[in-house]
């Protein structure tokens, strides 16, 4: 997926290598790309690889080799042992080694290998992880499922009824324990069956070279999966298939870019409310230019992640509608009678002089004038009138000013959505030269030849990948400030004073953890602060930093369903994906965001508006912006009428009543529409979009609008995921709130979980081999991510 290490002396580039599902069905194919890289490589067994301590402060260092094939993960056929006990010759391969195996082996997964520790031949099975010595029995039983002919395993009885054998590379097997001690016990149990079948000579032979314990029921224990406790479930695997893509032509985050392009950023709110206040006379509509972001990004095909560079139309409708509806001035709900009564009175003022300043038609403002007289006079001459007498009155005199008062000011709000959007292209042009710039600096070239597309295929959804390699990140510091993290960047050519990011120890360790399932070219971490620093900047940037009281507010644009409520949808409807989701605030390690370029490394499959998957049982959960929510929705029918298989959304919309969204007409009539329930306001919870960086005890916060909630899904999904009622109760009583608080307490007195065993890499290992244990899931100085793991079931 991701980028390459450089050093100051190395100049080449290595070139783009297969994709990790070509380098997982093909082993030869893997093993011919950069044989450099493979030789350095060394199996978990006898790579020990020891950090020295680092003091509460330390700096991310950069890398100084080729580390690893551009945007390619490394391979997950196994390695040559690189080690020979002492004495003794390196043993090379026999003449025998280069028989190859009965096609039917291939078949069914078996692979050839040969151990320079033993002197000897080994056989490891890809699909299920099993080593032996011995060659192995043919298997006539059904057939097995294999990616290269039968990629949906269509052929087997196995793969979409039940789990998919598997192995992972990260050191896991879904549901199971660490791969080095499921090979051992995967080991005894083909013994043992080989025992009943074979020559008790061959079981001597056999028994021999076994590692201790491997032979007799009484083995050493496995150890126990790390699970990494939270209001998250990062071992869920994925049951969604796409279609092999293209990389992104985006280059790399880098530290520097994204302190410019904040910089920038912030430059641009700011005349955005500069020219409201002194063009319009109004304050900025609240959120509204975050949701100007939101809603570019649905059309915007330009050079930059984030400011929009090339839309059409240029003006956007969703600011134009928002500055007219705050003219002349801006209509919230009164709590009290005198409050109505004074929000009438400046709304006649407002609009007397928008029609004598602006150079209205004299029709204009003849009827303007005219209808506020009359509130004027209904004012003074009514005593002792009520609230809604005060409010029917303004919603009549809106009725008739309205017209004549946008006709006024639509030029000139036009005028303030296009310079607001060149000034935003001039921007991003300069944040793409000085990336340009950054990338010459370091030897890496531009796209010369546009990216042939991939072979038409299904495969398990994986992470975004890059078509250009990364450079060396600069120094940025980092200390642990009690139960926090504090990650500070410095650079006086961009920014006046360090750039600061918080972010809690848990949330870190997230970071790690999906660092280590997303990022195969960086098993060091010596990316890690860098990239982490890069994605916290670009949130910060959206969500505007809390500098300006009126940009939006976090915990809603931000805003996560509870655990409890995930926990549900994955039980009850297998539910693996978040198609709204961050590395932040995202519960399955699979998920869909907004910045594609900066949570790739931690598992973003990119935009939702982007992703196409065949198949899979997904959760929706979009922003609140109106653009955004119809456009996901016209999405979502277009998938399902395009797939056959299994396709389920799960549709999680608040009940916005002012406005009002006008797109949910779409889902009323939408022939996929299979129920539709929905959760009363202040009967549940959310959680916030700071939760990262705020106090545990103000996580939570109760909705003041209901929520509803809409199952999308085409006939073969609902007849896997039938919203029953039963299912549909669990849901709501998972919405009930207090339940992640009892959740919290009851993982609190659970036992406590075992500290993560890491290992460098994992390969397949040789019969009787353990991994080496790396460091735990909060050290930064950790050896590193595994290799892409294969969802488990479909």
């Amino acid at each position: 997926m991701n980028d390459v290490g450089m050093n100051s002396k190395t100049e080449n580039i290595l070139p783009a290598a297969p994709s990790a599902w070509d380098q997982l069905t093909n082993p030869s194919l893997a093993e011919q790309q950069h044989p450099q890289h493979q030789q350095q490589q060394v199996p978990p067994l006898h790579q020990h690889q020891h950090h020295p301590a680092q003091s509460p402060q330390m700096q991310a260092s950069s890398p100084t080799t080729i580390s690893a094939p551009l945007l390619t993960p490394t391979k997950t056929t196994p390695p040559d042992v690189a080690h020979t006990p002492s004495g003794a010759a390196p043993g090379a391969p026999g003449a025998n080694f280069n028989e190859e195996l009965a096609p039917e082996l291939t078949q069914q997964g078996w692979r050839k290998f040969w151990s320079k520790r033993e002197g000897r031949p080994y056989f490891w099975n890809k699909l299920t992880g099993e080593s032996l010595w011995e060659p192995p029995q043919l298997n006539r039983g059904p057939p097995q499922f294999d990616p290269l002919t039968d990629p949906l395993g269509i052929c087997s009885t196995s793969p979409l009824n039940g789990p998919l054998p598997m192995h992972n590379s990260t050191g896991y097997n879904n549901n199971s324990h660490p791969s080095p001690h499921n090979h051992h016990h995967t080991l005894k149990r083909r013994a043992s069956e080989d025992a009943a079948q074979q020559q008790p000579q061959q079981q001597q032979h056999h028994s021999a070279h076994l590692p201790p314990g491997a032979g007799s029921v009484g083995g050493p224990p496995p150890l126990k999966k790390y699970v990494l406790p939270g209001p998250w479930d990062l071992e869920v695997p994925t049951n969604v298939l796409i279609y092999e893509r293209l990389p992104t032509t985006f280059p790399q985050p880098y530290p520097e870019v994204e302190a410019l392009r904040g910089s920038l950023t912030l430059r641009l709110a700011k005349t955005y409310e500069d020219l409201c206040n002194k063009r319009e006379s109004i304050a900025p509509p609240k959120d509204s230019f975050q949701r100007w972001l939101m809603e570019r990004r649905i059309i915007d095909q330009g050079i930059d992640p984030l400011l929009p560079s090339q839309c059409t139309p240029e003006i956007s409708p969703q600011m134009y509608r928002e500055i007219l509806r705050d003219i002349p001035i801006k209509i919230v709900k009164p709590k009290f009678t005198g409050d109505a009564r004074k929000q009438l009175s400046r709304y006649c003022d407002a609009a007397k002089k928008i029609v004598e300043r602006r150079g209205a038609s004299e029709e204009s403002k003849k009827i303007v004038k005219w209808n506020a007289d009359e509130a004027y006079e209904w004012l003074r001459r009514t005593v002792g009138a009520s609230y809604e007498d005060f409010q029917d009155r303004l919603t009549h005199l809106q009725r008739q000013c309205e017209p004549h008062i946008i006709a006024t000011v639509r030029v000139s709000v036009e005028q303030l959505c296009a310079k607001l959007y060149h000034l935003s292209m001039q921007h991003a042009r300069n944040i793409r030269e000085r990336h340009a710039q950054i990338l010459k600096e370091h030897g890496i070239p531009e796209l010369s030849a546009p990216l042939q597309p991939p072979v038409t295929r299904k495969v398990w959804c994986y992470p975004v990948q890059f078509a250009l390699p990364s450079p060396r990140m600069p120094q940025i510091d980092y200390s642990n400030d009690r139960d926090h993290m504090v990650i500070k960047y410095t650079n006086t050519a961009v920014m006046a004073a360090p750039d600061t990011h918080v972010v809690n120890i848990s949330h870190l360790q997230k970071l790690e953890q999906l660092y280590r399932y997303n990022c195969f070219d960086d098993k060091k971490f010596d990316f890690f602060i860098g990239r982490a620093y890069c994605m916290l900047k670009r949130y910060a940037t959206f969500l505007g930093n809390n500098a300006n009281p009126n940009q939006q507010e976090p915990e809603l644009t931000q805003a996560a369903l509870p655990a409890v409520v995930f926990e549900c949808l994955h039980h009850h409807f297998n539910v693996t994906f978040e198609c709204f989701a961050s590395p932040l605030n995202c519960y399955f390690r699979q998920y869909c965001s907004a910045f594609g370029d900066t949570d790739s490394f931690f598992g973003s499959r990119g935009s939702f508006l982007d992703f196409k998957p065949v198949s899979g049982s997904f959760q929706v959960n979009p922003p609140y912006c109106e653009e955004l929510i119809d456009a996901s929705l016209q999405h979502i029918d277009r998938l399902l009428t395009d797939s056959v298989e299994p396709l389920s959304f799960i549709v999680f919309l608040q009940e916005w009543k002012d406005p009002p969204l006008k797109c949910l007409s779409k889902i009323e009539d939408s022939p996929y529409k299979r129920k539709q329930v929905v959760v009363m306001g202040m009967e549940h919870e959310y959680r916030h979009g700071l939760q990262h960086c705020i106090p545990k005890s103000e996580v939570n916060f109760k909705s003041i609008v209901g929520t509803m909630v809409v199952w999308l899904q085409n006939a073969a999904g609902y007849a896997r995921w039938a919203p029953t009622e039963a299912r549909v109760d669990a849901l709501l009583e998972a919405f009930r709130p207090g339940r992640e608080r009892d959740r919290d307490k009851a993982i609190a007195t659970s036992t406590v979980p075992v500290q993560p065993s890491c290992s460098a890499t994992a390969s397949s290992p040789e019969p009787g081999t353990a991994g080496n244990s790396g460091s735990g899931a909060g050290d930064l100085s950790s050896t590193g991510p595994s290799k892409p793991s294969t969802p488990a079931t479909v």
